[in-house]
């Protein structure tokens, strides 16, 4: 292991491990995606069975409201994504359509 993996691995170790340990108290989790010809995400479906375009969805994040998720800003607009987890079936582009 040279000194760039070793820096990385004690990096890494400074930290709480997340995975599976998400808050999501009182906060509805994104089961389902709706995507467009393009294969870009337009719609979610939360497990109250709501479905949210893609503008509420963010709004939702934004407020707190949905769990395992944040929103960031890229392309010069805000964009929703699954917290990073290292578990690459919960993430959005991974969860089934509806």
């Amino acid at each position: 292991m040279d000194q760039f993996e070793k820096a990385y691995e004690s990096y890494k170790q400074q930290g709480t491990p997340q995975v599976n340990q998400h808050d999501t108290t009182g906060k509805e989790e994104i089961i389902a995606v709706r995507k467009n010809e393009d294969d870009n995400i337009i719609a979610i479906k939360t497990n109250s069975g709501r479905e949210l375009d893609y503008p509420t969805a963010l709004s939702e994040a934004k407020a707190g409201n949905l769990a395992n998720v944040d929103v960031f800003h890229k392309y010069g607009r805000d964009i929703l994504r699954s917290e990073p987890d290292g578990v690459k079936e919960n993430n959005l582009d991974e969860l089934p359509e509806f």
